[in-house]
């Protein structure tokens, strides 16, 4: 078992058990390679220095190895070992073509794993010239059960909200006010200027914290552009940019086949709540108490803990939300082959019949639906056949 880990004040080591390994040990068996992607600073690099010990651990990122990388890519990738992670590899694109002859001339499984801070390059090399050899794994920041199997969570859910997952906030005991502003900054000179030239950074920072104040709401592109002085076309491309660092994540609308007119914009998430505050000039984790936005910082929290569940087991993340042109609104939908999961968010400690009305006037519309409201009571009942579960308990999604 390997595991990312802190020390406590007299020595002993706190080991944070990555629940995506079991995954990627699998797969590391079944695929000539495995790509991790992720956010910056989620735990990739340290998961897989720990995983193998006979893997030789080349990072890009360092200038003088990038050089060697582009300008001889056959002879870098031959002294780089029998078995070799390549990290931030989407900075040196001919890697690719080459790693393809390797590994189909390799009948060894497990050879090569990648690791990259940005979906959009690493996805665009993989597509043209790995297809097919790759295992691709997405690994975020740390899950509350993680924290929790390690005895490190909180059952303070504002807490929890302020502080955000990265594992470095828990590793090295960070203030989020301190690790955030750098983390912002360190993105905005790396992977930011790699993926696109924008010259106005002050500008583009601005546009992040007006999506940090839309998060749970549906994009307006016109309205988010308006706001931020730029036009509908920057604000898309630039969301796109967010999308593909994994600062943000979109929900898409259910589209089945409803016999009810429904909205078709997605919602707008970030991947992490503490970012979420640092962007929103959220000092102190006492301010959440009477925020305007806590509630919908508490449906990114969890939104993002059924993510972590998914990708954490090498699943798709498949969830969307329901709203008809009336308002009615499920804020998750997950579909089955034979059920629909209904999911209902709220930032409340007391059981409501308000909690799930939406469900009852929605779930005529489909044959079987199982429902579940995610909330921050501590009792777990079934009420009108919809089953209360408190957020500490959202390891993995419903089914």
């Amino acid at each position: 078992m390997h595991c990312q880990c802190k020390f406590t004040p007299d020595g002993d080591k706190i080991m944070i058990y990555r629940e995506i390994e079991k995954i990627l040990l699998s797969l590391l068996q079944k695929f000539p390679a495995i790509s991790v992607t992720g956010p910056r600073q989620s735990g990739k690099t340290t998961l897989e220095k720990n995983l193998k010990s006979e893997y030789n651990y080349i990072s890009l990122e360092n200038i003088d190895i990038r050089t060697y990388a582009e300008n001889d890519p056959r002879g870098f990738l031959n002294s780089a070992g029998e078995k070799f992670i390549l990290d931030e590899v989407q900075h040196v694109p001919a890697l690719f073509a080459y790693l393809q002859e390797i590994l189909d001339n390799s009948k060894e499984n497990g050879k090569v794993i990648l690791l990259g801070s940005q979906s959009f390059l690493m996805n665009q090399h993989i597509s043209q010239s790995l297809a097919g050899r790759v295992a691709m794994l997405k690994l975020l920041p740390l899950s509350y059960s993680e924290l929790k199997n390690a005895g490190m969570n909180s059952q303070n859910i504002t807490e929890n909200l302020f502080r955000g997952g990265y594992p470095r906030l828990y590793n090295e005991n960070i203030d989020p006010v301190y690790f955030f502003p750098n983390y912002i900054e360190t993105y905005l000179q790396r992977d930011i200027r790699l993926l696109k030239n924008i010259e106005n950074l002050t500008a583009f920072v601005k546009f992040i914290k007006l999506c940090a104040g839309r998060i749970g709401n549906i994009v307006n592109l016109s309205s988010l552009a308006g706001d931020a002085d730029i036009s509908v076309n920057t604000a898309k491309s630039w969301l796109t940019l967010l999308e593909a660092s994994y600062i943000i994540y979109f929900v898409h609308p259910y589209s089945g086949n409803v016999n009810r007119r429904l909205i078709k914009s997605p919602k707008l998430y970030f991947y992490d709540t503490g970012l979420v505050c640092s962007l929103l000039n959220i000092k102190q984790e006492k301010q959440l108490e009477s925020f305007y936005l806590t509630g919908n910082l508490f449906e990114n929290f969890v939104f993002s803990e059924l993510v972590k569940s998914r990708f954490n087991a090498g699943l798709p993340a498949e969830f969307h939300f329901l709203r008809d042109s009336k308002g009615v609104e499920i804020d998750c939908v997950v579909e089955h082959f034979d059920k629909m999961d209904f999911i209902e968010i709220k930032m409340s400690e007391t059981l409501s019949a308000s909690h799930i009305k939406n469900i009852l006037a929605l779930k005529s519309l489909f044959p079987k639906t199982e429902d579940f409201v995610i909330y921050s009571g501590r009792q777990e009942p079934m009420y009108h056949d919809v089953k209360f579960i408190n957020w500490e308990n959202i390891g993995h999604p419903p089914n």
